[in-house]
């Protein structure tokens, strides 16, 4: 079996993140980046997957420019065997994404591909069902537990009831939520392993895929800081308050 694995380079999640003084973007200038964390999510379970002696390759894939290959090496030192990056200084919108996807699991002949559930810079949520439709594959969404059968895989998804177990064909497509597993670190034996791995380079014009962007991003701003609180000396004057100033009753 092998796995295709999506990996995003986004702005660490721990960092503050600052829009630029034209409020054309977020200024990424001197910004630590790292892996998407749903996408290093994605990474822990298929390589689990090949520990547990179900895949045979897991391949890490990323599309964005040559700096990328920063967090295709990470996956490689987290265990991915090798890597292929879609080289293109161009935004690419999320179906572009899914159709560039599309041709590499063509090409790869992939049977199961893991991704994260959204990517914490556009919050869209939208590449792994438009991978599903076009390659009209099976989906287990916002997973958080997966178990590989006998060419099936059985995914337990977060529903707002709760959890929902469905059970795929493969090849099939699997998006992460938080509670699927702890990723690893890398140790540095790995890390200088990854050295070594390969990474293949492509343009989505070697896909036959056009990325021209059909979204145009009008402004970006900077949520409203925050009001201060008040405090109430009663129970009626809380009410009040909510009543009439928040409107919430």
């Amino acid at each position: 079996m092998k796995i295709l694995v999506g990996v995003k380079r986004v702005v660490d999640a721990n960092v503050k993140v600052r829009v630029k003084s034209d409020n054309t973007g977020v200024d990424l200038a001197n910004a630590k980046m790292a892996i998407n964390p749903f996408c290093e999510i994605a990474i822990e379970e298929a390589i689990r997957m090949k520990e547990a002696g179900a895949a045979e390759e897991v391949v890490a894939v990323s599309i964005g420019p040559s700096v990328c290959q920063e967090q295709i090496r990470t996956a490689l030192a987290l265990g991915s065997d090798r890597g292929i990056l879609v080289e293109t200084e161009d935004h690419v919108d999320p179906l572009a994404v899914a159709k560039i996807l599309k041709a590499i699991i063509d090409k790869e002949q992939v049977d199961l591909v893991i991704l994260g559930k959204l990517s914490i810079d556009t919050d869209n949520n939208q590449v792994g069902q438009m991978l599903a439709a076009l390659c009209n594959y099976p989906q287990g969404t916002f997973a958080c537990s997966a178990e590989l059968m006998e060419g099936k895989i059985e995914v337990s998804r977060e529903v707002d009831g709760g959890e929902q177990t469905v059970l795929l064909d493969l090849p099939g497509i699997v998006t992460t939520d938080l509670r699927l597993n702890e990723p690893r670190y890398a140790s540095l034996p790995n890390i200088m392993k990854a050295k070594k791995k390969p990474i293949d380079i492509f343009s989505p014009a070697d896909f036959g895929v056009d990325i021209a962007t059909k979204l145009k991003t009008l402004s970006v701003e900077p949520p409203s800081e925050r009001t201060s609180g008040v405090k109430v000396e009663t129970v009626e004057e809380l009410v009040e308050k909510l009543r009439n100033e928040a409107k919430v009753i």
